[in-house]
């Protein structure tokens, strides 16, 4: 919706530059958020980045992330951009510094805040741009920027931090531990499940995704949302259907248990495939017709100790797609026809 507006606006400015001058610095008043769609992280840090400097917010996964980046960049009103909780591959990472320096030769101030692991060149190149970076992979990104912008939030910020941290497996971090510990833990926990199942459940409905992000940045809990402890309990239900079909339709190999989702999401059912199949590494994946790609999950279990994403951010760019992530959380997108390849391939490099 806010990509549509945007795409909108930038096609009425061009026809205003050919008889006019470039936008100048004084006329640029737009504040744009791009964040991540798929999970709580992404989602609650669109909320408080909003609640801070107000602004309008695009979600996006990572097929899309770069084309919404290019939408974004081309709209003349920009004068602030904060991407958070969009990690970097090999792939696209290059592509990100070029448009980010296009971003500030305009005058743009752009942040960006994320917890995935980065490339030291790339960080050294943004830092050269003097693009603004709050980055620690040791935090969730909701929770760096609740860090960063504390004295420009609610009382409510630090809640909605905690279950981001909740939600990432990243409660037991420095900060998010302290913030969690402000609050009764199953009063988080229920609450950072009711807000993971509402977002995973939405994933084709970007008008609620975005409802979501203006509820939370209102200062509202998950719970006092309308209706969403119903729709909780309803992906809890298809979820509980998704053990059995695990059971039987799970492989493995040496290293790695796996399957092909078809009719729910990956995140969803790889933890699942982890815990089932007794492996220390989980996979699961989905076919995404639309990109002709398969949307690939992967979680380690606690005794796993490989960084997974580092491992998937490589393989997968070796075999035309992208990925990376967390030391135990990961995802990637993989050509259709290199599937069995990346799980191989995968499997041999965790040995």
């Amino acid at each position: 919706m806010v990509a549509s507006k945007i795409k909108k606006t930038t096609k009425t400015v061009k026809k205003k530059t050919m008889t006019k001058p470039k936008t100048s610095q004084q006329q640029r008043t737009k504040i744009v958020c791009i964040s991540h769609k798929e999970d709580a992280d992404g989602i609650s840090s669109a909320a408080l980045i909003r609640q801070a400097f107000g602004g309008d917010s695009v979600l996006v996964d990572y097929p899309g992330q770069m084309e919404a980046i290019q939408k974004v960049c081309a709209d003349e009103k920009l004068k602030s951009l904060y991407i958070c909780d969009l990690g970097l591959s090999k792939k696209n990472q290059d592509e990100f510094v070029d448009l980010l320096r296009i971003l500030k030769k305009n005058h743009v101030a752009v942040t960006y805040i994320d917890h995935h692991d980065i490339d030291p060149k790339i960080t050294k190149e943004l830092e050269k741009i003097k693009v603004k970076m709050i980055h620690d992979i040791n935090e969730c990104t909701t929770v760096q920027v609740y860090n960063a912008f504390k004295s420009k939030l609610s009382d409510q910020a630090p809640f909605i931090a905690a279950c981001a941290a909740i939600t990432d497996y990243m409660e037991d971090r420095p900060i998010g531990s302290k913030l969690l510990q402000i609050y009764d833990r199953q009063f988080a926990l229920i609450n950072a499940t009711v807000l993971t199942y509402n977002i995973v459940g939405h994933q084709k409905d970007p008008d609620y995704l975005l409802y979501l992000v203006e509820e939370l940045a209102d200062s509202k809990f998950p719970h006092e949302i309308p209706n969403t402890f119903e729709f909780a309990q309803i992906q809890v239900e298809k979820l509980a259907l998704i053990i059995a079909k695990v059971k039987k339709g799970m492989k493995t190999m040496k290293n790695i248990g796996y399957m092909e989702i078809m009719d729910s999401g990956a995140s969803g059912a790889v933890n699942f495939v982890l815990g089932l199949s007794g492996k220390d590494v989980g996979v699961a994946y989905k076919e995404r017709v639309d990109h002709g790609i398969y949307a690939v999950s992967v979680r380690g279990s606690k005794s796993c100790k490989i960084h997974l994403g580092k491992i998937v951010n490589i393989l997968a760019t070796e075999l035309g797609g992208s990925g990376g992530g967390h030391d135990k959380a990961c995802g990637a997108v993989i050509p259709k026809p290199k599937i069995q390849t990346f799980l191989k391939e995968f499997n041999k490099k965790l040995n």
